[in-house]
């Protein structure tokens, strides 16, 4: 049977300013309207990779009593990864009919 009704895109991102500044002015950065949700989601698993790993170097410069807290901190950073990652499995391992806004 032949599909006639097409399968909707997958969501992508809206215009979302970030970067918290006290200066009294608007936000410097901004994510871009548009961008797939999928990709989106591949640069978020990206930027908690290196955020673990440098938080990772950084734990032999601290000292002994931060360090309990900082992995919390890398735990919280690797569990939101994990999550990030599940949701790319899913969206990869889902067919292209079968994918939902």
């Amino acid at each position: 049977m032949k599909k006639i009704v097409p399968d909707p895109p997958l969501p992508s991102t809206s215009a979302h300013p970030f970067g918290r500044c006290d200066a009294g002015h608007e936000p410097l950065f901004a994510v871009n309207p548009n961008i797939s949700a999928e990709d989106a989601l591949v640069h978020v698993a990206l930027y908690l990779r290196s955020a673990y790993e440098t938080g990772y170097k950084a734990l032999d410069y601290m000292r002994e009593e931060g360090r309990g807290m900082f992995w919390s901190n890398l735990h919280a950073i690797e569990m939101a990864e994990g999550v990030v990652e599940a949701i790319l499995d899913g969206i990869e391992s889902t067919p292209p009919s079968h994918k939902k806004v």
